[in-house]
């Protein structure tokens, strides 16, 4: 490993996920204005807009989102030749 490349500012950091307020303590040195308390202890807050506890891939919550009616004329387009 080349010397004197790495970072040497590591701390405990606090991200919260705003869609759902779930909070995760991890290793970093993102550098934040805010704090929050978790557990009694003052942490840095870096505040998510979603992570893997909201994100849909992660949760299972996909949603099918057809804005253009493109299944029905799929659909009405190969209707003719349903075997019958």
């Amino acid at each position: 490993m080349k010397q004197g490349i790495h970072p040497e500012n590591y701390r405990v950091v606090a991200f919260k996920d705003m869609s759902n307020d779930e909070i995760f303590l991890t290793k970093s040195t993102v550098n934040t204005k805010e704090s929050i308390e978790v557990e009694g202890k003052e942490y840095p807050l870096v505040k998510l807009e979603i992570s893997r506890s909201s994100h849909p891939f992660y949760t299972g919550k996909t949603k099918l989102v057809d804005s253009a009616g493109r299944i029905d004329k799929f659909k009405n387009k190969y209707a003719k030749f349903k075997k019958k």
